[in-house]
């Protein structure tokens, strides 16, 4: 798919989400792109330091499962 056929398809879906709901896709873009509230990129070091605390939340059970996570998706 081309870049150009990409930002269609998102200016398209994008005005059918609720504004929570785009909000959600903001911030995950800017976690795709590590960016922080100030613009910048978060450190090799500190990615990684946040991927290891999280891992250990899951190992310690500190998450929720998917069938939870889609039951709580279809309240908003």
């Amino acid at each position: 798919m081309t870049a150009s056929a990409i930002r269609k398809q998102v200016e398209e879906y994008l005005p059918m989400l609720s504004l929570k709901q785009q909000s959600l896709v903001l911030e995950m873009i800017k976690g795709l792109l590590h960016v922080d509230s100030d613009g910048k990129r978060t450190s090799r070091k500190q990615y990684n330091k946040e991927l290891n605390e999280a891992v250990e939340r899951v190992e310690r059970g500190e998450s929720v499962s998917h069938k939870e996570a889609l039951k709580e998706i279809e309240k908003w």
